[in-house]
């Protein structure tokens, strides 16, 4: 289990929700035949069988948590 502070904890939780928040917003949107088969063949995909462009829109993810783990607290 990994312990961080409760500060710490919240800022990721709210991370979190705005990553979701903002997928949810992007999904609604651009809900297409062609997306949901694209969605289906990632989803069903290992990560280091996805694309370049794939695997950095994730790394571009993990970014904004390494940032928040990385500040004096």
């Amino acid at each position: 289990m990994y312990k961080v502070n409760e500060k710490t904890f919240e800022k990721l939780a709210a991370l979190e929700h705005e990553r979701w928040s903002d997928w949810m917003r992007w999904m609604y949107i651009n809900n297409t035949p062609e997306n949901i088969a694209r969605w289906k063949r990632q989803m069903n995909t290992p990560y280091k069988y996805l694309s370049e462009h794939e695997k950095e829109s994730d790394r571009r993810e993990v970014r904004k948590y390494l940032e928040i783990l990385g500040e004096k607290t």
